[in-house]
């Protein structure tokens, strides 16, 4: 029961999310955890605070325009004081020069007691690196950004 308890908020952030709309997840987030998001590009780094987590999503809005997830599979184990959860997805979108594109990642996520301490992001960066440049090549400087960390 707890699992799919889990495996279903999991679900219900990914859809609000693809509504543009990331409030859910840093309301999930404990008062110390960990988002990182591998690799040197606009959305890399780890952030530990909710102001610069949020920073992140807003810029995620700005840079991938119109990403949508969609959610292939989510496995979850362990007991509430140690949860760990994996949620598969695809995503795509569209650059801002017109090009379709498609990624593929996992979202690693550590919960404690309902909390998030730890989510870890891994995708096709080749894929993202790709898209990032072709959206900073649009005029989109963001894209071309440092990451936001702390």
């Amino acid at each position: 029961m707890y699992h799919s308890i889990i495996r279903s908020q999991l679900l219900k952030i990914f859809d609000e999310l693809n509504k543009g709309n990331y409030e859910p997840i840093l309301n999930g987030f404990a008062p110390r955890f960990e988002h990182c998001f591998y690799g040197k590009h606009a959305l890399g780094g780890a952030r530990h605070t909710l102001k610069e987590t949020r920073r992140w999503y807003e810029r995620l809005q700005r840079v991938l325009p119109g990403l949508i997830f969609e959610i292939k599979n989510v496995n979850v184990k362990g007991w509430p004081w140690n949860t760990i959860a994996a949620v598969e997805w695809s995503d795509s979108g569209t650059t801002l020069d017109g090009k379709p594109f498609r990624n593929q990642g996992v979202h690693f996520v550590n919960i404690r007691f309902g909390k998030v301490t730890s989510l870890r992001i891994y995708c096709d960066t080749q894929v993202l690196q790709d898209v990032l440049q072709r959206n900073a090549a649009q005029g989109l400087e963001e894209a071309a950004a440092d990451p936001i960390v702390d």
